[in-house]
Parts: C-alpha cells; structure tokens; sequence
C-alpha cells in the first residue's frame, strides 16, 4: 500500500510539473506523441523545463535530489539546460527530532547516553538526507577528553531508498529500451551504480573507514586535514571523529580578511584531487562547498579540511594509467593519442578511424587551451566531448560517473577561489611526474621487489615442477626432448638471473660511491 501511494505521488508531481511532456516527447514514437497531447489537457508551462525538473526533484524527496545531483554530472545524457539546472541541487533537509537521535545512540550502544558521552549537544548542528550532526565529549581510553562530532543515521531510510530506487529501475529500463542511445548510456547501470552509493552510505561503518584511509593516505601531504575516527564509538547507525573547526571554503572574503592565501589555496585543491585520483585511486567524491572547510588555525593555517566521507570514489590500476595517459596528451594537445586511447580501451568501436576522432577530439579541446578558468567551464568541455562520443559511438563507462562529478566540483570550487587559475597548467606537472612514476626505473624497481619472494620461490622448483607435468601428460620421447630443452632454457635463465643481479648490485654500489665522492669534493 505504501508503494502504491509512492508511486501515485510521484506521477502526482510528474504531471504537476509537466516531466511526462517533457519525457514522452523526447521518443520517436507515433502512439508516445498521441499520449503527450492528450496527458496535457490543454496546459502550457512557462517556467524552464529545467528548473521544472529541478523542482520536482526537491519536492520528491531527498533520494530523488541525489539522483538528480548524480545526474547532473551525465551530460552526455542530457541537455545543456537541464545539466545546468540539476548542479544547483541542493540537500535542503530539516533536521529530526533529537530525541530520536539520542535513542539511536543508546539502542547502538547499549547503555544510557550519560554513559557513551561525556556531554551531548542535542541541538543538531548540521542535517542532511542521510544523517544529522551533533557535537559532543568523548573520554578517550587514555582517559584525555576530546571534542568530537557524532553523526546519526536518519530513521526509516532503508524503505524509503529501496522504494524509490525500484521505481528508478523501471524508468531506466524504459529509457534503455525506448532511446536510441539507451544502451551506450547504460542508465540501469548507472541506477546500479547510484544504489550501491546510497546503502553504502546508510552504513557509517562504511564511512568511518572510508575517512580512516583517507586519513591515511593523505598524511605527509601537509594539505588537508582529515578528522580522527574513534572507533570504540562508532556503529552502523552511529560514527563519531574529531571535531574540527575550519571555515567554510565558499567563504572566501573570510579567508581572504584572515590572511589566507586564495591562489595557492585553490592550487592545492588541484593537487589533492589529482593526489587521490593518480596516486591512492581513492578520492573524496563529494566535494561541495559544504563538506570543505578551510582552517585557521595556527597549526594547520591554510589547510583543507574533508568532512562527510560517505561517498568516495576508487579507480584501478588500468582506469588510473588509462584516463592519466589521456589528461597528459590532453594537456600536450595530441590529439591523435588520445584518439587512439579510446580505441585501444574498447571504448569505440575497433573500425574507428583515428584521423576521424582525433580531428573532432581537436575541434572540442583546441578553442579551451591558454585560457583562464574564468573564461572556461570544464562542464561545456565535458558536454561537447560527450555529443562528439555520440557520433562515434563511445561507451560511456559507468565506473566514472563520480569522477566526473568531483572534477565539475573541483571547477566551481576553482571558480570561487581564484578564477584565474590555470587548471591545465597546474595539473601538468603532477601527471607527467606521475607518469614517469608509474611507467619509469622506479616503477620496474618497486616490481622487481615486490615479485623476488615469489620467482625466488618459483625457480627453484620449476625442474621438479616441469617434469611432474610432462609424466602427466605422457612419458614419450618428444616430452623427454621437451624436459631436456626446457631445463637448458632454465639453466640459462638463472645465469641470467645472476648477471643482472649482479650487474644491479655493481650498478647501486657505484651510485652510492659516487655520492660519497661527490660529497668529499664538495664539503
């Protein structure tokens, strides 16, 4: 009953602000057509379909204004109007009642509140779709008080989520079916995709520890700070870190009165992001102006601060070498590289013809180079790429969606802070180092000693290991032959073996002599 009169709101709202003309028009169906005339009954709307769509996202509740915010960052599936519209979602939750708060707390821990905290605010400080933020004292098992912030799962989430996200399967699968790019596309993985980061976000285990490796990652890097997670006082329902104080980054004639340095804090927002994509493959994907933070203290003055980890994304190792092969041809403006990437990955058709791609590839990029930010939007870059994806037939690779997100927040943030930031030439040199990391001497050496345990292991046995094969395989005199050439094969690989370690011992030791040498003559 409850999903029927779900689903009845929602075409309530649908037909209210007119969605169903805009949907249904948009297929090239006689009968679709037919229905769109008749479902209008005479209405005409005068406000913009994409404020319309925007609207009536807010007005359905907080699961379909994240669909919508993910969304926003598809613009190979929607028009420029309608992309634009949905960047300006916001979540606009009222808070719950505290009680219920404090009840999940004591349900989650067993034990009345005056005994998990040593103080609680019950005043919320911060409300958002999935949870609610209130500070409060901890004592530590070194028995030192710290301040901290406590996050609470929302209440009956689950089959609200479940829900709505089953009526979002039907409409994608609609979509799939009925639009002729509904299978590059790919909306119901895309819905998938959008599933998976909700639950994970109704999970604050999950989120505790997405901030513990981030805390991780990001130390040595003296630019961002990441709250502490105190993990005797963490639950599905409930996570407490370190309270951190900052000013909000979109706050910017503050940080500018406090000393702040705006250019170089806008650069180092560059350098985290590509940090965490090239490096980790393991980046904050939420990065509104509302979960960064900017501190003021003197300790860590100037530095960022991440709040609200529920959303991260991960890349592997061929996502990681395959998109930062293509931002540094980008930036070196070939072209006929990148046109080839997107062959070389299955992302076009095999039959493409490089000259054809590069040629629409330059027609986007070229006009966009040696300009400031100000004068650029990474989101007309990224519109553009897509409707030339579309002649070429490119499969867009669900897996992404959120990095796209994070680099569109990474602009407007860009904007805000210094609009004549040069994003091109910033990230430049953190690629190519990057690169010369991954595919240079270093990248081999950290190989080579990461796979000796195993080949040290391996070699010895290979003999005992080859014949064990070969008897099961027949004991012929061909196979007898075949021992005998591969252990020769085998004899010679260990010479080999020995003359490169050797030859890498020599080479080492003649470094360090050199060092040595170079630093007698100097001192």
């Amino acid at each position: 009953m409850k999903r029927f009169f779900r689903g009845f709101t929602i075409l309530w709202v649908v037909w209210r602000y007119g969605l169903h003309d805009m949907v249904l028009s948009s297929f090239n169906h006689p009968w679709l057509k037919g229905i769109t005339r008749v479902l209008r009954l005479g209405r005409n709307w005068t406000e913009p379909r994409g404020q319309r769509l925007r609207e009536a996202l807010e007005q359905l509740g907080p699961i379909f204004v994240k669909f919508g915010q993910v969304l926003s960052t598809r613009r190979d599936l929607l028009p420029p109007d309608i992309a634009e519209e949905l960047s300006l979602l916001q979540d606009r939750v009222p808070s719950f009642d505290s009680r219920i708060a404090v009840q999940t707390i004591e349900r989650a821990f067993r034990k009345p509140l005056a005994e998990v905290f040593v103080s609680f605010d019950e005043k919320p400080i911060a409300s958002a779709s999935i949870a609610q933020v209130h500070f409060a004292t901890i004592r530590t098992r070194e028995g030192t008080l710290r301040d901290v912030a406590v996050k609470v799962l929302r209440p009956g989430m689950l089959p609200v989520i479940d829900s709505d996200l089953a009526l979002m399967r039907t409409m994608a699968e609609l979509v799939e079916k009925f639009s002729a790019d509904g299978k590059r596309l790919k909306p119901r993985q895309v819905v998938a995709e959008f599933d998976t980061y909700l639950h994970d976000e109704l999970d604050l285990m999950r989120e505790a520890s997405n901030a513990a490796q981030l805390r991780r990652n990001m130390e040595g890097l003296d630019l961002v700070l990441i709250p502490e997670v105190f993990w005797d006082f963490c639950h599905q329902e409930v996570m407490v870190m370190e309270r951190m104080n900052g000013v909000p980054i979109n706050q910017v004639d503050t940080l500018r009165a406090a000393g702040v340095d705006i250019p170089k804090l806008a650069r180092d927002g560059v350098t985290i992001f590509f940090t965490q994509v090239f490096r980790d493959g393991f980046f904050h994907a939420d990065m509104h102006p509302g979960n960064i933070q900017v501190s003021l203290e003197p300790e860590s003055f100037g530095r960022y601060i991440s709040l609200d980890f529920g959303i991260v994304g991960t890349l592997t190792e061929f996502d990681k070498e395959y998109l930062a092969q293509n931002f540094t041809a980008f930036f070196r403006r070939d072209y006929k590289r990148v046109a080839e990437l997107h062959i070389e990955s299955g992302w076009v058709p095999p039959d493409t013809r490089v000259d054809e791609l590069e040629a629409a590839i330059r027609a986007v990029c070229e006009p966009y180079f040696d300009r400031p930010l100000k004068e650029i939007s990474l989101g007309m870059v990224l519109m553009r790429l897509f409707q030339t994806s579309r002649r070429f037939q490119v499969e867009i690779q669900p897996q992404l969606v959120l990095l796209q997100k994070t680099l569109l927040n990474i602009e407007g943030l860009g904007r805000q802070l210094d609009p004549d930031l040069d994003l091109w030439s910033t990230a430049k040199p953190f690629l190519e180092k990057w690169m010369l990391d991954q595919m240079g001497p270093q990248r081999l050496w950290r190989e080579l000693k990461s796979q000796a345990p195993r080949y040290a292991k391996l070699l010895p046995d290979m003999p005992r290991l080859v014949h064990q094969y070969l008897a099961r395989n027949g004991n012929g005199a061909d196979n007898d032959q075949m021992l005998k050439e591969l252990l020769v094969q085998q004899k010679l690989t260990n010479k080999l073996l020995q003359i490169i370690i050797c030859g890498g011992i020599g080479f080492v030791l003649g470094l360090v002599v050199l060092q040595l040498f170079i630093r007698v003559r100097i001192f």
